[in-house]
């Protein structure tokens, strides 16, 4: 059975979800492709032992692997006790195999073969795109093999999260090669998921990522964005066409360590020359086959495993919750089908801020405990601007006051914790702590008038991957019973907007800085005369973990 939105939702559920363009969510929008799909070939073949000596053109050769997924980006299909699988394809589609625990890809660096695009006639000629595009891939093959190797995969490991790469060009792409090669190989990650923009609109430069990928001794993992689709295409049909030959497919899957993870693809392009209210030519949704391919995914996955869902687009933002460009129409019924699990995660790039939102029943997570979707920070920062580092780096701070960076997810069994890694070398502490008069803080960073400059100054901290579960004190020392709870406030970072108010020559034209979701402050208590105070400012995560900072808090006369 396929994909039934009215079986999770109702329809005014779905339509209020959905937002704007309901009409094009409901309906397809190329007619060519829904005839095809009507029409479908069957491609089959087998998933294989890579050690295998056999001849890998005999079907009777051993070496095939039992129980393995197998998808056509919509269906999947279980290999069969000699490794055969069958599934319907059209043109356009990509066939792939769903990596199972305790297997490995061939390559064991960079981007792994494991999928076969089957597109006759290419990508068509009519739409002159510019840059990569797909060659012709013949007639469907009589046999389409998958090869994979045996090794054991221990349930307690670590992931590699990055999202917003985006090099614009030659000289931002060679800072993406020394901070990865800098930073990444110490963290032992099994391996690492970009969350998409993983260029700045240049696709040509798409191979030389790929190529430097190789040198990171680790699998990486994509999903597109916004300013990786052929913005020249009339058809947003083929709008990924240099994604598809260059990274592979769009969407898919893999499972790792007792982990199943999915990757989706929720940049919906209209098209060129076609255009939103606000301006962008995309919006956030996921679209009914890919929805169709999360569900059948998940009826071959234990009940309790833990189920890691990564997308460019948040579901939700923080900052512009009702723009269609930075949130997700249809995440109602992704939610509703990742209820139906204990235990699940999603992550998510696009924003270029940091945030952690739960979601529960309101947003169709229909559990006890409400799901967690995490925004990541942009590895690029403030889209690689600003003055440069000692090694001759964009500093790049990002717009919501976090340093740019990294994530890292550590599995163990079922459960989880993330925790982010700054890759600046400006705070290796995690957090920023500063004090401001009352009138440096406000909606916008701007001075207010209308406050009392005499009035007792505020502590201001800055948790660069606080959500809305972290709880931050101050403890002062030499003052028994002094200790203060900060509240979190929705406002921008001092810090970066002096900063950028200093720099702006050197940042591009559209860099602002933006109200934070990790803001705490506090009024510092009257109490408190003049002079300096030792203080330790307390933090303590989603996940239960402490950490103390010392502050020395100084105080005008």
């Amino acid at each position: 059975m396929g994909f039934d939105p009215a079986a999770l939702s109702t329809r005014r559920a779905v339509i209020a979800q959905m937002g704007y363009g309901v009409a094009a969510l409901l309906h397809p929008r190329s007619p060519a492709i829904a005839a095809n799909r009507m029409n479908p070939e069957h491609a089959q073949g087998y998933v294989r032992d890579a050690r295998s000596s056999r001849s890998k053109d005999d079907p009777s050769s051993d070496g095939g692997i039992p129980g393995v997924m197998v998808s056509n980006g919509r269906d999947v299909t279980i290999t069969s006790a000699t490794g055969y699988w069958s599934l319907p394809v059209t043109s356009g589609d990509s066939i792939f195999v769903i990596k199972p625990v305790n297997w490995t890809y061939v390559q064991t660096s960079g981007i792994p073969e494991f999928s076969y695009i089957h597109q006759p006639g290419g990508t068509p000629h009519h739409l002159n795109l510019a840059g990569p595009v797909l060659e012709d891939s013949g007639p469907l093959p009589p046999q389409i093999d998958f090869y994979l190797k045996p090794e054991p995969e221990h349930d307690c490991f670590d992931v590699l999260l990055l999202a917003d790469t985006q090099a614009a060009n030659a000289s931002e792409l060679a800072y993406v090669r020394e901070e990865l090669l800098a930073h990444t190989r110490s963290t032992g990650a099994r391996f690492a998921i970009n969350h998409g923009d993983v260029m700045g609109d240049d696709l040509g430069l798409l191979s030389d990522y790929r190529n430097l990928l190789s040198e990171t001794g680790i699998v990486w993992h994509h999903c597109p964005g916004n300013h990786d689709l052929n913005l020249d295409s009339a058809d947003p049909e083929f709008a990924f066409e240099a994604w598809k030959r260059v990274i592979g497919p769009t969407h898919y899957a893999f499972q790792s360590g007792g982990a199943t993870f999915i990757l989706l693809n929720n940049v919906d392009y209209l098209g060129r020359g076609a255009a939103l209210p606000n301006g962008r030519a995309y919006r956030g949704r996921i679209g009914e086959r890919q929805l169709a391919f999360v569900q059948n995914v998940l009826k071959h996955v234990a009940d309790d495993q833990l189920v890691v869902v990564s997308m460019h687009i948040p579901m939700v933002s923080f900052e512009s919750p009702d723009n269609p460009s930075d949130s997700t129409a249809d995440r109602r019924l992704l939610l509703e089908l990742l209820a139906k699990r204990p235990n699940t995660l999603s992550f998510a790039g696009h924003s270029h801020t940091t945030e952690h939102h739960y979601l529960g029943s309101d947003d169709g997570f229909a559990r006890a405990t409400p799901h967690h979707h995490h925004v990541l920070t942009a590895f690029c920062g403030s889209w690689w601007s600003g003055p440069h580092n000692e090694r001759g780096i964009p500093v790049a701070d990002s717009r919501d006051g976090s340093p740019r960076g990294f994530h890292v997810l550590s599995i163990r069994g079922n459960a989880y914790t993330t925790r982010f890694v700054p890759v600046t070398g400006a705070d290796e502490r995690n957090s920023r702590v500063a004090v401001h008069r009352p009138d440096r803080l406000s909606a916008t960073g701007r001075h207010e008038t209308g406050h009392d400059a005499a009035q007792s100054p505020h502590l201001l901290v800055d948790v660069f991957d606080g959500g809305p579960r972290t709880r931050v004190t101050c403890e002062v020392e030499g003052a028994p019973g002094l200790c203060f709870e900060l509240s979190r406030s929705r406002i921008p970072d001092p810090y970066i907007v002096h900063s950028f108010a200093n720099h702006r020559e050197s940042l591009k034209p559209w860099v602002e800085a933006s109200v934070s979701s990790h803001i705490w402050t506090a009024q510092i208590p009257i109490a408190l005369h003049s002079g300096s105070h030792t203080c330790s400012i307390r933090v303590v995560t989603e996940y239960g973990d402490e950490h103390l900072r010392p502050y020395t808090l100084s105080l005008g006369t």
